[in-house]
């Protein structure tokens, strides 16, 4: 029997006014079938709609159009174009100019409505600079604010000169002068607010700035956690219109004390259904005035609690990732001040007034597809970066990712981490290689100790600044063996990490700087432990003639974290990639939050579905196959 599932929108939330808000806005071309991620949504100083996405550019909805106009990035430099098509940052200058940010590929500017663009990428900027905080560009007359995780790009003449705000390590490829000092280059979050006062979150908590970023105060007592020992960085501030100030986090919404002395009571949202409930706690992707994006749907602020709205957003899957200023407060009803509001996520753009677009999907459940919640096999490993750093693995290019088609298949994941992070061996074992390989990059590779199946394994560790152990020496899991950097054929700092199971113990074929497809490389996240309270998803995807579909899409997963590479779809192994020994999968991938979803695939043009349950601590395993009939 066919059951109907309800796909629920992902959803980014703003409240449109004038003429934008009174036409009906159109749907945004899809060209995939499973809808359009937008990561960015803004009102330009005309009322045109800016659109930033997943993969796909830039949609713009001028105010009197009827239809959206499509800005893409193209390889021909004549036709100067955005430098890249995964965009997550907008802002407007005061002479009607238009910024853009990117995920992995820099920054832009437009002084034509967005005919022609000038950008700062990596032939301007180098292995830097290249990820633009989400929502990470603010205006203040003439000035322009770029928050990166290399720190922050300041210009008072659209570009022509830069200046910088980073920490005491510096970005080591700027020659730009540096203007100010924080403790912490990795930026998450940055509001520019009345004056010249800046407010940003980073790695190591909140900082403030009363002069534009020359004078900083930070030590600021962080948001308090939900759990003993837990990381709860800033991801978004407002200093709303009645003197509110707002700031939100990976676990929840809060309000600063007025002389910023101490935090207010925290807001609440009730747990979703389907959902496993970690103390109430939900992420805060962004803030607006009046709104707040969350993890658990769009929300109303009031003086102290939110609520959320658009039929069950709250309590289905209504992961809401950006809004936009709104600069009138309605406070008649709790329904009134989302008369206007337009929903967009990972599948499109809807008009919430109107009701709640779903996706439906028939389902039926099939015979092994998707088994019930597993013990995890052999995560025997901790991971590399601290948990008190920035632990999450970037969601844009997994082991067995080609980023949407656009990058070689990886053979590994990263962590995205300032230069000079520590990077701690992820077991107990030898150091086999230390020194440089592919292109320069400084390696570590350890043998562990322990075997699979009679198998050894490895890890490897690339790009480091420093390498601080040895061949031959013997290290503990924890131990510290390198510093995070960017050698090699590096786009930013991060760490590179590889498992390998190998049948032999000659290190020659687990680093060799000659190879790019090493023969024994597994999925790391098979093997690393995952972040406290996640699971893990793994499965397969068959064509019908029994043979693996190679790069396919999987959607459906909801990850909030880590926002500034966010998480889309999962892309199956092709050639280049090779399975786990034990689980034989196609795709594998960790750090899932709790709770049920449905993922969906194409396979041989038809759409198959999957029901399935993520348990903390847990492997659940899903299967696709085609069905007949359908």
């Amino acid at each position: 029997m066919k059951k109907a599932i309800r796909y629920q929108l992902s959803a980014i939330s703003v409240l449109l006014g004038g003429s934008v808000a009174a036409q009906q806005v159109p749907a945004l071309p899809d060209s995939t079938g499973w809808g359009v991620h937008v990561l960015a949504l803004a009102r330009g100083p005309d009322s045109s709609i800016w659109v930033g996405t997943y993969g796909q550019g830039i949609f713009v909805l001028r105010a009197t159009a009827s239809a959206w106009e499509h800005i893409v990035h193209s390889n021909d430099s004549a036709a100067h174009s955005i430098s890249w098509d995964f965009v997550h940052a907008f802002a407007f200058g005061s002479q009607g100019e238009v910024w853009y940010g990117t995920v992995g590929n820099g920054w832009g500017v437009s002084a034509d409505g967005g005919k022609t663009w000038k950008n700062w990428e990596y032939r301007q900027l180098g292995p830097e600079w290249q990820y633009v905080a989400p929502n990470g560009i603010g205006t203040n007359g003439d000035t322009v604010y770029i928050a990166t995780a290399d720190g922050i790009k300041v210009t008072w003449d659209d570009g022509a000169t830069w200046s910088v705000i980073t920490d005491s390590a510096g970005a080591a490829t700027t020659h730009d002068a540096v203007i100010g000092r924080i403790q912490n280059q990795y930026v998450l979050a940055l509001n520019v607010g009345r004056g010249s006062n800046l407010w940003i979150g980073n790695l190591r908590g909140i900082a403030h700035s009363p002069d534009g970023g020359r004078m900083w105060h930070e030590g600021f007592a962080p948001p308090p956690c939900d759990t003993r020992g837990c990381v709860n960085r800033a991801r978004a501030f407002l200093d709303d219109s009645r003197g509110r100030f707002w700031i939100g986090t990976e676990a929840g919404l809060f309000r600063f004390a007025r002389q910023f002395d101490g935090w207010a009571t925290r807001d609440t949202v009730p747990c979703r259904t389907g959902r496993e409930c970690h103390g109430g706690a939900f992420a805060v992707l962004a803030l607006a005035e009046a709104y707040a994006a969350t993890s658990s749907g769009p929300m109303w602020l009031q003086d102290f609690g939110t609520h959320a709205v658009c039929g069950d957003i709250r309590a289905d899957n209504g992961l809401t990732t950006a809004v936009t200023k709104h600069d009138s407060l309605a406070r008649d009803s709790i329904q009134q001040p989302w008369r206007d509001l337009i929903v967009v996520g990972p599948r499109g753009l809807f008009n919430c007034f109107f009701g709640e677009d779903v996706f439906e999907a028939d389902f039926r459940p099939a015979l092994g597809t998707a088994t019930g919640p597993s013990a995890l096999r052999h995560t025997w490993f901790q991971r590399p970066i601290a948990l008190a750093d920035q632990p999450y693995i970037d969601q844009t290019y997994r082991f067995g990712s080609t980023m949407g088609g656009n990058f070689q298949p990886h053979q590994g994941v990263e962590f995205n981490n300032p230069d000079g992070t520590p990077v701690h061996a992820i077991g107990d074992g030898v150091v086999v290689y230390s020194g440089p390989a592919e292109a320069g990059a400084n390696t570590v590779a350890i043998r562990h100790d322990r075997r699979l199946h009679g198998q050894y394994v490895f890890s490897a560790y690339y790009h480091n600044a420093r390498l601080l152990v040895a061949a031959g020496q013997r290290v503990k899991a924890g131990d510290v063996i390198a510093l995070v950097g960017n050698t090699g054929r590096a786009t930013n700092d991060h760490l590179h990490l590889e498992v390998h199971v190998a049948p032999t113990t000659d290190s020659s074929k687990i680093v060799d700087a000659a190879v790019r497809y090493p023969p024994f490389t597994t999925n790391p996240e098979l093997w690393i432990e995952p972040l406290p309270g996640m699971g893990l998803v793994a499965g397969q995807v068959w064509d019908s003639r029994g043979q693996p579909v190679a790069q396919a899409r999987i959607y459906g997963l909801v990850k909030p974290e880590p926002q500034e590479t966010p998480f889309s779809y999962i892309e199956t192994y092709g050639p280049r990639n090779h399975s786990d020994p034990v689980y034989r999968e196609h795709f594998a991938i960790g750090d899932v939050p709790p709770g049920q979803y449905v993922l969906g695939v194409e396979i041989e043009g038809r759409k198959v579905f999957r029901r399935i349950d993520v348990k903390p601590g847990k492997t659940t395993w899903v299967e696709f196959r085609p069905e007949a009939g359908r």
